[in-house]
């Protein structure tokens, strides 16, 4: 960029000596063409190209093939009798015109910083265990089950399981949140993050065309396929309006002389308006700053751990009316943990012991939030005659006694009687010793800390119809709903029963309007895909997530999706600004170009400074606002 503008300076000042020579010197017409050929060229000579090369490839009516015809015209138009030379007009419209592609491609840049920054996360080199010893290679020639190497301040490489040692992670290119993430043996990292203190050894468990970071990296690159309603329109739109002003400045200024008489005298007046309403008529602004509103939109979201896939969906969201959740995994954590125990006869700690130890060799999520619950390793005690009943529970002999663990029908079918009143709404777990009852323990899945929090955003951006679908039992669909203030819910759901509820919402939503379904995108593909918008809680990274959905919240945290239409929100508004400005001072000085008031500077204006104007708009998607 520092060359282009070093050529624009240079050109100015040329500009400028010419300007002086002519004023000081009584120079013949065609000598004074060849003194400000020189600025001319030189700043417009790649203009001149690729105006020459869009006709050979037959793209004619570009903004480059107007600048040149408008420029060309003016360089020529003083050697017509009786006309005024506009070599200077010429070389000045050229130059502004050089100055707004300027801006353009400072503004693309700080867009594609700001998504090339997430680019940053792609790893140069991996330091992988091989022969006794550390080697650097390149990500891409790792396999899975190596052990690779990271050590304070690097990029982790592939995806993996921590074999050995502890840190944290900077996660933030990732989710777009800078706390750290503590991690510890035999938990996984995905690439992309940043060890910041202890050294890691990390199993990989896929390759680097399958890792997180390659996918996120995919994912952003390819957004610019999937174009909004808007941006398809100002392409189609330009692909016609150019033709058409091209053919009227030819009428305007052709037909006047031809009507008036005396075309000698009255074509280079004509003439001069044509090529002010040609300079006026450049659909660059409209061009340029609807598609790059987008792309900053689309590169600002990503600054804040928000992907989306394309500024198609960014339309979607600003037409979000209705909002359908999944709630295990995105509503809640989706782990089952130990929230209260109500023993009979015998302590709490008494209870839970003899629960995690009969559930001990099982892998079901129930079973393993009863072991994580019972952090002590009794080693006294003999677990015999393991016996599971499908659907029921789990029975085994500890220490000599008769332990079954399980729902209520397990209490049935062993012939155990029991009443219990508990208020919390969870999944219940009953103990039974020796043919008697002994207690139950509640198990309930966590509320996230932030679901309440995205209900009331998204009710305070006009969303009124929020929606679960669920598969969970009624009792706890219906506690999480009034709990953070959703407007209705189905429950006890299948994955075939979400989709024609889905199907059913879509049919019966508002013309115009949009519907997204929210989900872990593991278990929810079907849904994600039948929605106007899929948003995925990411899970930093999830495989099923990224591919699945439109829209990927990189840190799970609900109340990013209100963010994301903000954003969405604010894009569109500031594309429709753009495109109401442009529209509305090119019609205005169109009129006054064919009325001959308009002057060549006022198309200049018209042209350059609204495009400089629109950028400088454009360039406010970037910036991420959380209350607009």
């Amino acid at each position: 960029m520092k060359k282009e503008i070093l050529l624009l300076v240079v050109a100015a000042v040329l500009l400028a000596g010419c300007m002086l020579i002519e004023h000081s010197f009584n120079l013949p017409t065609w000598q004074l063409l060849l003194l400000y050929l020189i600025p001319y060229l030189l700043v417009g000579h790649e203009t001149l190209h690729e105006a020459v090369e869009g006709i050979i490839e037959k793209d004619i009516f570009n903004e480059d093939f107007l600048m040149a015809i408008a420029t060309i015209g003016a360089l020529l138009i003083g050697f017509f009798p009786n006309a005024e030379n506009e070599f200077a007009e010429a070389v000045f419209v050229m130059l502004f015109f050089k100055i707004g592609e300027l801006f353009e491609e400072y503004a693309e840049d700080k867009s594609r910083d700001s998504i090339t920054k997430l680019m940053d996360i792609r790893p140069d080199t991996a330091n992988i265990e091989r022969n006794s010893k550390v080697v650097t290679v390149a990500p891409e020639t790792v396999e899975i089950g190596e052990i690779i190497v990271v050590k304070p301040g690097e990029k982790i490489p592939l995806d993996g399981v921590v074999v050995e040692g502890n840190s944290n992670l900077n996660t933030v290119a990732l989710t777009g949140e800078s706390v750290p993430r503590g991690v510890a043996e035999n938990e996984e990292v995905i690439s992309g993050c940043v060890n910041l203190s202890g050294l890691l050894r990390i199993k990989t468990t896929k390759t680097f065309s399958e890792s997180t970071v390659s996918k996120i990296i995919d994912l952003v690159e390819n957004a610019s396929e999937h174009k909004s309603k808007t941006e398809s329109f100002i392409t189609r739109f330009a692909r016609v309006y150019t033709p058409i002003v091209v053919i009227s400045a030819l009428l305007l200024a052709f037909i006047p002389p031809l009507i008036q008489g005396n075309f000698l005298t009255t074509f280079p007046i004509w003439l001069q308006r044509a090529l002010t309403f040609l300079v006026v008529s450049c659909p660059c602004a409209l061009v340029i700053s609807i598609p790059l509103s987008f792309f900053g939109g689309l590169g600002g979201a990503s600054r804040k751990g928000i992907l989306i896939k394309g500024s198609n969906y960014i339309d979607a969201l600003n037409n979000l009316k209705t909002v359908v959740f999944d709630k295990t995994g995105t509503l809640t954590h989706g782990v089952f943990s130990v929230s209260s125990i109500h023993p009979e006869k015998i302590s709490e700690q008494e209870l839970l012991h003899l629960a995690a130890h009969v559930e001990h060799y099982s892998t079901h999520p129930i079973a393993v939030s009863l072991c994580n619950a019972y952090k002590e390793n009794c080693e006294h005690c003999k677990v015999e005659n393991i016996e599971e009943v499908t659907g029921q529970g789990i029975c085994a002999n500890i220490n000599g006694k008769r332990v079954c663990v399980g729902n209520a029908k397990l209490m049935s079918t062993e012939n155990i009687t029991y009443t219990y009143d508990c208020n919390h709404i969870g999944t219940i777990v009953h103990v039974a010793i020796d043919g008697e009852y002994a207690g139950h323990i509640e198990i309930s899945d966590q509320i996230k800390e932030d679901s309440e929090e995205c209900i009331i955003s998204l009710k305070e951006k006009g969303i009124q119809n929020l929606v679960m679908l669920t598969g969970d039992r009624k009792e706890t669909a219906d506690f999480v709903a009034k709990k953070i203030g959703l407007s209705s819910y189905y429950a006890e759901l299948l994955p075939t029963d979400k989709v024609s509820y889905l199907e059913k919402i879509i049919r019966e939503k508002a013309e115009g309007s949009t519907v997204a379904f929210v989900g872990d995108g593991i278990n929810d593909a079907p849904v994600l895909a039948l929605a106007d918008v899929g948003i995925a809680m990411g899970g930093l990274g999830s495989d099923a997530a990224i591919e699945a959905a439109d829209v990927v919240l990189m840190d799970d945290k609900p109340s990013k999706i209100a963010l994301a239409i903000n954003m969405a929100r604010r894009t569109i508004n500031i594309a429709k600004q753009n495109a109401y400005f442009a529209i509305g001072i090119k019609i205005l000085v169109l009129i006054l170009a064919a009325l001959g008031i308009a002057q060549m500077w006022m198309a200049v204006f018209a042209d350059v400074g609204v495009m400089v104007l629109v950028v400088l708009n454009a360039m406010r998607t970037l910036k991420v606002n959380e209350n607009d």
